[in-house]
């Protein structure tokens, strides 16, 4: 851990055992009451030293004598549940990516913290605010009747030195000046993105715990380009990005991008969430249709596969059909990867073994150490399809989650089309 940010995690850390400790009884012998944690909507922001701060939105509610948030971006209400509070302190705990935010409730009934995102071995400490009864993302004048966004995009985003490119599509929605959408890519989509055209500027965010992104762009051609755009990113991630309006904007066949070594035999052992041996060639899955699904608690994509994947095995695996989940985590620790993946695993009631591969997934050799038939892991999540004989048939990489829209439609039935095809294949 950098000494910046040990410094600021341990400040925060001493700033919430600080707050939480009770506040000296006033000379009356009558405590102070804390500030109360509010239900209702509330703004919040990610203050980046560059000031261009992530927005997003966050409702709190009663659920069973608790409160419980809903954090709100586009379509998605991401429940949020494990929130410990204590004086004037509170602890929100995301429901997985080992992410948490920490504030402390101001008598405006606000919050001002930080939110903290383990990654490899460091914390990510990013200041946080939020403000009580604002329901809005950015302010905006309506400009429906200048421009209207909605539709398909060809993008290009580049690195800040230019050596680097990746290309993606844009798929946008606008309702008087509210724009919603997300941009596909190899990996799936960069999530549920919201915000609005004001005047000649297009603004979208969305924060789901391990995401925090913030988009901008100049509004150009009569609103068939999107240029200067600027793509912030967490503490301190910037790329730059255009766009032009393309209805064939198309990705890469997702079939074709993770390629296989045919002549080498398929098989793996890892060990599962209670540290017991599971191997591909054990007999539960003799003679079955596989899905490997190759994730991490990490990964956002990933987890709108698992929430598919886990309603589609309690379908099918009565009729020959087994899932397995290989996780490649951020550290190589078991238990920490343990307690991430049993949150995943009882938030989205998954019934299918979920395998700790051992392997970082910023390892560069995780693919020849764990899976070195395949010729690279090339994005999270990857689905294996794996027939009757125990030989790969199919690998789709990438998995394009339900702020897609139709692109999420037409995926599942692809996904049930394919195993469909595999269980009619005779023994």
């Amino acid at each position: 851990m950098s000494r910046l940010l040990t410094s600021l995690f341990l400040l925060s850390f001493c700033v919430s055992v600080t707050l939480a400790s009770p506040a000296p009884a006033p000379a009356t012998g009558v405590s102070a009451p804390s500030p109360n944690f509010r239900n209702g909507e509330y703004r919040a922001l990610l203050e980046r030293k560059d000031g261009n701060d992530i927005v997003f939105n966050f409702e709190v509610k009663d659920s069973m004598g608790r409160q419980i948030i809903y954090i709100r971006n586009a379509g998605e209400r991401l429940l949020v549940d494990d929130i410990t509070r204590q004086g004037d302190s509170i602890w929100i705990k995301m429901p997985f990516y080992e992410s948490q935010l920490r504030a402390r409730v101001t008598p405006e009934g606000n919050l001002e913290g930080v939110w903290l995102r383990h990654l490899v071995s460091d914390w990510q400490v990013v200041p946080f605010k939020a403000y009580y009864g604002e329901n809005y993302r950015f302010a905006s004048t309506n400009t429906a009747e200048k421009v209207n966004l909605s539709g398909r995009w060809a993008a290009m985003f580049r690195t800040l030195d230019g050596k680097d490119s990746t290309f993606r599509v844009g798929e946008f929605r606008q309702q008087g000046a509210h724009v919603t959408g997300t941009f596909l890519d190899a990996g799936g989509d960069l999530r549920y993105l919201e915000g609005v055209v004001t005047g000649d500027t297009l603004k979208l965010s969305c924060f789901d715990g391990t995401h925090a992104y913030f988009f901008t762009a100049l509004v150009t051609d009569n609103g068939h380009t999107l240029t200067d755009g600027q793509h912030y990113s967490g503490l301190a991630g910037h790329e730059t990005w255009t766009a032009t309006k393309d209805a064939n904007a198309h990705l890469e066949d997702q079939f074709a991008i993770t390629k296989w070594n045919k002549d080498m035999p398929f098989g793996f052992t890892f060990k599962d969430l209670d540290g017991k041996d599971v191997s591909l060639s054990d007999p539960r899955f003799k003679g079955k249709v596989v899905l490997v699904q190759i994730m991490g608690s990490w990964c956002p994509n990933c987890m709108d596969e698992t929430r598919f994947l886990s309603a589609f095995y309690d379908e099918y695996h009565k009729k020959g059909v087994e899932v397995i989940g290989l996780a490649y985590e951020r550290s190589t620790d078991f238990a920490r990867s343990q307690a991430s993946l049993r949150n995943v695993k009882q938030r989205f009631q998954v019934k299918y073994p979920m395998l700790i591969t051992g392997v970082a997934v910023g390892d560069p050799d995780r693919t020849s150490k764990t899976l070195p038939q395949l010729e690279r892991i090339a994005d999270f999540p990857t689905t294996i399809f794996v027939g009757k004989t125990g030989k790969i048939e199919k690998i789709h990489t990438g998995f394009s989650g339900p702020g897609t829209g139709s692109h999420y439609d037409d995926q599942k039935a692809e996904f049930y089309t394919i195993v469909g095809d595999l269980l009619a294949v005779k023994n």
